[in-house]
């Protein structure tokens, strides 16, 4: 009797080094302040998704003395990371913003992403739309994070014009910062 391996085609080595994100142990990873620090952002190529990081990242720095933005793009937004791009994370960014879920693929792709992260020691806050908050927390389950903390934001993102991208974008800024800085309020009085 011959036995057969089944390969699971959504994880990389890397991304499962760590079995769980600190998230999952003793809360979601969190800095004391985004000053100074690199603040990356990933776009998965989603129609406005890139904009808004940008306003996102803007609001960051006006409240914030941020170390630099690192901008990344994540073309195949419905596969789990390679090594390559979770290395390079890992190298580059001191958090991460990933944005925007806002398909059912890219939005439980997205939240595994931000556990893989976190996995590997990189505050994560991850951005999804509403009308896919349910895929989002079953990745999040499968994954062996059934409490990994998203932001959810009103779908959709794709069909919004300048100005509401931009608006979008700022309102935003709370939450991210709420999601992976520890005391939220340091960052508020500038």
């Amino acid at each position: 009797m011959s036995t057969q391996q089944i390969l699971d085609p959504t994880i990389s080595s890397l991304s499962t080094q760590a079995t769980k994100p600190a998230s999952v142990a003793g809360g979601p990873l969190r800095v004391e302040s985004l000053d100074g620090l690199r603040v990356g952002v990933l776009e998965n190529t989603k129609r406005n998704a890139a904009e808004i990081l940008d306003a996102l990242a803007d609001g960051l720095g006006e409240r914030f003395d941020l170390g630099q933005v690192v901008r990344r793009t994540k073309r195949q937004f419905a596969m789990p990371f390679s090594d390559e791009q979770l290395q390079d994370l890992r190298d580059e960014v001191d958090v991460l913003v990933i944005g925007v879920g806002d398909c059912g693929s890219c939005s439980a792709a997205a939240v595994a992403d931000g556990i893989a992260l976190e996995a590997n020691g990189i505050p994560a806050a991850v951005i999804c739309t509403d009308a896919f908050e349910g895929n989002s927390r079953a990745m999040a389950k499968l994954k062996g994070a059934p409490d990994f903390d998203f932001i959810v934001t009103s779908h959709p993102v794709a069909n919004l014009d300048d100005q509401g991208v931009r608006e979008r974008g700022r309102a935003l800024v709370d939450d991210v910062v709420g999601r992976i800085v520890a005391s939220a309020a340091a960052g508020a009085a500038r």
